[in-house]
């Protein structure tokens, strides 16, 4: 949620501006700062959800608009990241419906609620997908257009959905902008570097995604199901029938049947290669291994991770699905951001896309963000608020948006002392360095080094493991990391101590003259050598790490004689400090990629220095000031003009929750500690929901959490975990929402020499809202205050005091009203017309939530219940299905029993708990039946009169929390 300044309230009067100055000073003086920060409410966001009729699938989709109807605006597509759906990207797409676009989400073919099978960004589907989706976004009333089925819009997303906004720019012409993230340019290239197999993320794909596909009538949830190409409000074909192609479907199916056309597919002649792609309805089912993928897709996979290898075949299916297949195409300008710690989709591929779309003409600007598909920092809202400012330069045209450098990095300048994290700065250049970049040749000692490649591959050494080493990678530059490299199965070569600071941007290169001596039939026979190649950076002490945990794979060919070779080592962006070295690691073995199985023998040598580029034109921002020098003051200031400025400040809270919006309660995993303390809890983990119409009894014994809940619903005090949101808003001190709550809480102070009616239209003004919003006579007549409203509080007796104060909870008619211990001091009759008072509230559509001792009484006005005990939730529902639960038994028995005979009870075979009662025992069944504990009793010796089950709240309360407090 964005944070913004609110407007200014009228200023103190009289002796504030004294007083703040005063404070003032004396937090200067002490050194304590406090800044505080006022948020205005974020404007509701439009969510439409549909499902869109695509050949061989259903996509599920999600519109968001927000701001005034009848303005149109441009359009802009996120996709999701690979095993994820939609919902993931709903947090950017309500920051940018706020920002002025209208956005569209999907959930891609094979994920969240989508049907159809996995194709990797196939062309001939996925991307066709996109192309649909214009076309609807075309029909909207919201969407500018360039021109009739031509709207202005831009297209983002991470990983799999930065794929596609890139495919969707080189096939679909009306694509104006993209923004893509930590995403590949070439699919064959990133899963099979250097023609090494890439096994480990290969794996995780391929297994997380071969789960049994959706069945193909699967409705996901949302409108009613309608072709994208279809007019808002008309009805979607019949299941089965064919439809014309769309402006988007004719405008990129030569495009993309070119492109997706494989080896495997049928050509003009009709030939026919068996490895053919097929449509979705021709998949192998889960039963054959494929789960939701095509089938074609897990024939490659099969067959490569049996073989240890790519085919041709394996690269030319993965090219023809990759952005790379129609860069040439990708004529619009591109923000591309690429991860630093990202074993998947390194540095090399936002370089390819950079080199390739500017040499298109197209403007250009990278990003290099300190996380990855490994892990570490996403800045995931600067990111975001980057390409916000990118689409509104090129989808808005306004040309004062400042879109950034072209090239930034984010690099780590040290730790934070206060939560031990790596800082960020970033670093920015006017043009893009590549990686190559100024080259510095660094001298290598080491010579002729032979070693082996274990039989089997293993054990291998270690350098990136995905999702564990990114978050060690941001910070190599204190010397932190994670590798490993057996003896024997690498040649290490050094350079000699820096003199000086190095700042690596870019892959190192290094020429290598590589042997391989097999001993064995198979590849390595042929003199293939796979070899794993990464730079260390070697401090004084011998420790090294290894910047962003990246290695680069080779397989070099035709090695049995010697062969000279040129090694791209991994792109990294790195700081080597004067007096470290650089050493550089020629491995057999990696945990990451598949090796030869065949023992061999390597024998490399490094015939060059180690050509390391930099790039002194990239500048990184100067390091601020310790906190402390600029705190204090500003600090002092805050609080100036907080306490003259400003009547009351609002923090910032999560954007509204649109499913929630008619729910007045939900509490999730709420927690508060007790204070000074690490283990004791007021309350824990807490979750139950309210609903319209409910009259909701919170019981509980004496220190349950049960006020310590209502002052936190009601703002008073923070959670320390969990959250509680009223009508879909998150509670906050101060938020709006709570404006349509109505409390009574620990009593309520009137003053005495005013009456009842003057009492509560003081309370009401001092509200500051207007006095026709109060309902003053709606509310004392639910309250029944009557003639008593013109005495003077001071002649009140205490009930009529406890209905004043309801009568005050309830000015404005708030949809939401609390009663902490309403009945407390009043005598029979006036408990009487407090529950009248509650039921009549109630009736009116809106919700009551009362927290009561009095169980008799609860059980005949409440509704709905709510047990806790030691700050958990015992139960919750119904009020008539908790005290008529077939499960609990009252025994009457004869005479009262000892107290070690009830335990007994309590630990017969299927028996959750007893107590004492009045006249007997109260037993709840836990799998046991009726007949079965009445026999069980009389093997005890339990004189048993009679039993039946149990109706009193009473009785079931105590079995509840296990008997008294």
């Amino acid at each position: 949620m964005q944070i913004r300044v609110s407007r200014l309230a009228r200023p103190f009067r009289s002796r504030r501006p004294a007083v703040a100055l005063t404070l003032a000073a004396v937090l200067l003086a002490g050194g304590g700062t406090w800044a505080a920060v006022a948020s205005d409410e974020a404007p509701a966001v439009h969510r439409e959800d549909r499902a869109f009729a695509m050949p061989g699938a259903r996509i599920d989709a999600s519109f968001f608009t927000s701001g005034p109807a009848g303005v149109r605006r441009p359009a802009v597509l996120i996709g999701h990241g690979f095993g994820g759906s939609k919902e993931d990207t709903r947090g950017q797409a309500e920051r940018l419906a706020r920002d002025g676009y209208a956005v569209l989400t999907w959930s891609a073919r094979g994920f969240g609620a989508s049907t159809g099978r996995i194709g990797l960004n196939d062309p001939a589907y996925e991307v066709k997908d996109v192309s649909r989706l214009i076309d609807w976004l075309a029909t909207r009333s919201e969407v500018r257009l360039d021109r009739t089925g031509d709207p202005r819009v831009g297209v983002t997303g991470a990983s799999y959905g930065g794929a596609i906004s890139l495919l969707a720019a080189g096939y679909d012409r009306r694509v104006d902008a993209i923004a893509p993230q930590i995403t590949y340019w070439n699919l064959a290239d990133a899963l099979f570097p250097g023609g090494v197999f890439k096994k480990l993320w290969a794996g995780m794909f391929f297994s997380a995604s071969s789960a049994a596909a959706a069945p193909p009538s699967a409705q996901p949830p949302g409108e009613p199901e309608q072709r994208p190409d279809q007019p808002p409000g008309a009805e979607a074909p019949a299941p089965g029938t064919r439809t014309g192609a769309s402006p988007g479907d004719r405008a990129t199916a030569d495009r993309a049947g070119a492109a997706s056309r494989t080896p495997g597919t049928r050509d003009t002649a009709g030939t026919r290669n068996p490895t053919a792609v097929r449509d979705t309805a021709g998949a192998r089912d889960s039963a054959g291994g494929c789960g939701r993928f095509q089938e074609a897709l897990c024939a490659m996979y099969e067959r490569v991770a049996v073989a240890g290898k790519p085919d041709t075949a394996a690269r030319a299916l993965l090219e023809a699905r990759s952005p790379s297949a129609v860069g040439d195409r990708i004529r619009v300008p591109a923000l591309l951001v690429q991860g630093q710690t990202d074993s998947l989709f390194p540095l090399d591929q936002s370089d390819a896309m950079a080199r390739r779309i500017g040499a298109n003409g197209a403007p250009v600007a990278v990003d290099w963000i300190a996380g990855g598909h490994d892990g570490g920092a996403t800045e995931t809202d600067r990111v975001q608020d980057r390409i916000g400012r990118w689409f509104d330069r090129y989808l808005r045209g306004d040309e004062a948006a400042d879109t950034g450098p072209a090239f930034r990095v984010s690099r780590t300048g040290g730790m934070n002392s206060t939560d031990g994290r790596a800082q960020l700065r970033g670093a920015s250049g006017a043009a893009y360095p590549g990686l190559r970049g100024t080259p510095r040749t660094l001298a290598l000692t080491g010579g002729e080094q032979r070693f082996h490649n274990p039989a089997g591959a293993g054990p291998p050494g270690i350098s990136a493991v995905p999702g564990v080493g990114g978050g060690l990678s941001q910070l190599s530059s204190l010397g932190v990391g994670l590798s490993m490299d057996f003896p024997g199965q690498f040649a290490r070569f050094d350079s000699a101590p820096l003199g000086e600071p190095l700042r690596i941007t870019g892959s190192p290169t290094v020429r290598l003259r590589v042997a391989s001596d097999a001993r064995a039939s198979g590849a390595a026979a042929a003199g293939d050598a796979v070899l794993f190649g990464k730079v260390y950076d070697v401090g004084p002490d011998g420790r090294q790490t290894l910047p962003a945990q990246l290695v680069t794979p080779v397989r070099v060919t035709g090695a049995g004689r010697g062969k000279d070779v040129e090694l791209t080592l991994p792109a990294v962006d790195h700081q080597v400090e004067a007096g470290h070295r650089l050493r550089l690691v020629v491995a057999a073995t990696d945990l990451g990629y598949a090796s030869p199985a065949t023992p061999a023998t390597y024998t490399v040598r490094a015939t060059g220095g180690l050509s390391v580029p930099t790039a002194p034109e990239v500048r990184a921002q100067a390091a601020g000031l310790p906190r402390w020098v600029w705190g204090l003051p500003l600090g002092g200031a805050l609080v100036a003009a907080a306490l003259l400025l400003t009547a009351r400040r609002r923090a910032a809270a999560p954007p509204p929750d649109p499913e929630l919006a008619g729910v007045p309660l939900t509490i999730t995993g709420l927690t508060k500690r007790y204070a000074g303390s690490s283990d004791r809890y007021a309350v824990r983990e807490l979750s139950f929901r309210v609903e319209k119409g409910q009259v909701l009894g919170l019981l509980g014994p004496n220190g349950a959490g049960k006020t310590t809940t209502l002052r936190m619903l009601m703002g008073l005090i923070t959670p320390d975990d969990g959250e509680i949101r009223v009508f879909g808003h998150a509670v906050r001190p101060g938020a709006p929402v709570l404006s349509r709550v109505g409390a009574f809480v620990e009593g309520a102070g009137f003053l005495p020499h005013l009456s009842g009616r003057e009492n509560l239209e003081l309370y009401w003004r001092a509200n500051g809202r207007p006095a026709g919003d109060a309902h003053l006579e709606e509310a004392l007549e639910i309250a029944g205050l009557g003639d008593a409203l013109a005495r003077t509080v001071r002649t009140y007796s205490q009930g009529m005091r406890q209905r004043l104060a309801i009568a005050q909870a309830m000015l404005g008619l708030p949809d939401l009203l609390i009663l902490d211990e309403p009945a407390n001091g009043l005598d029979p009759p006036q408990i009487r017309e407090m529950r009248d008072v509650m039921i009549r509230y109630a009736a009116g559509g809106r919700t009551v939530i009362v927290s009561s001792h009095l169980l008799s009484e609860v059980e005949q006005s409440c509704t709905h219940l709510v047990v806790m005990d030691r700050g958990r939730l015992v139960q919750a529902g119904p009020v008539r299905e908790i005290i008529g639960a077939g499960d609990t038994l009252l025994v009457t028995t004869a005479a009262e029993l000892p107290e070690p005979l009830v335990e007994k009870i309590g630990a017969l075979p299927g028996v959750g708990s007893a107590a004492r009662a009045e006249g007997g025992v109260l037993v709840r069944l836990a799998g046991a039946t009726a007949q079965d504990l009445i026999t069980e009793l009389v093997r005890l010796g339990v004189p048993v009169t009679g039993a039946g089950p149990h109706r009193r709240l009473e009785d079931a309360f105590l079995t509840l929390i296990g008997g008294p407090a």
